[in-house]
């Protein structure tokens, strides 16, 4: 009897990213910029919608990767939409998903709501504006985050991560 290893054997979950909003973004056009995110996680990508006209956008959309592997970090880079060449780039941030996967395994039920249980510092190695608190909200755990925008001139994308478990899956 062979066994085959199926997707759901490695998947330990899936991980919402909600890209909330560009704070002053790069003006790629003539007084503005037309953005996008695209968000890369291993062999996996995803995009927001464009918003037409403004550095300072609100997406408020969510995006949803699976995770095998926690030791992978997501890659979120701002693009301008240009009807008729191609687009340009508004800058980018990693950011690892490792130190909240941490917090997720601790399993919390139970705690008050508001309950910060970990949090990031800015450093070099992450692209972190401010520090990042890694919340208990309604029983669920959040992480938010800003994060600045590399190899651009200025900018700054807001985000919060959420877990959803997968009946079925490995899980962590």
């Amino acid at each position: 009897m062979t066994t085959t290893s199926s997707l759901m054997d490695d998947l330990l979950g899936l991980l919402r990213i909600r890209i909330r909003r560009g704070v002053n973004l790069a003006v790629r056009d003539i007084n503005s910029s037309d953005p996008y995110i695209v968000v890369k996680m291993g062999k996996q990508k995803l995009k927001t919608r464009v918003i037409n006209k403004d550095v300072n956008p609100e997406w408020n959309e969510d995006l949803t990767l699976s995770v095998t592997d926690p030791s992978l970090t997501v890659l979120l880079t701002v693009y301008d939409h240009d009807m008729f060449s191609k687009d340009d780039k508004m800058g980018d941030a990693e950011f690892e998903i490792k130190p909240y996967i941490e917090a997720l395994r601790m399993q919390l039920d139970g705690l008050p709501s508001g309950t910060i249980v970990t949090t990031v510092q800015p450093c070099r190695r992450n692209c972190l504006a401010e520090e990042s608190k890694v919340t208990w909200i309604d029983g669920k755990l959040v992480q938010d985050l800003v994060l600045r925008l590399r190899h651009v001139e200025c900018g700054e994308v807001e985000a919060q991560l959420q877990w959803i478990d997968l009946p079925g899956s490995k899980g962590l």
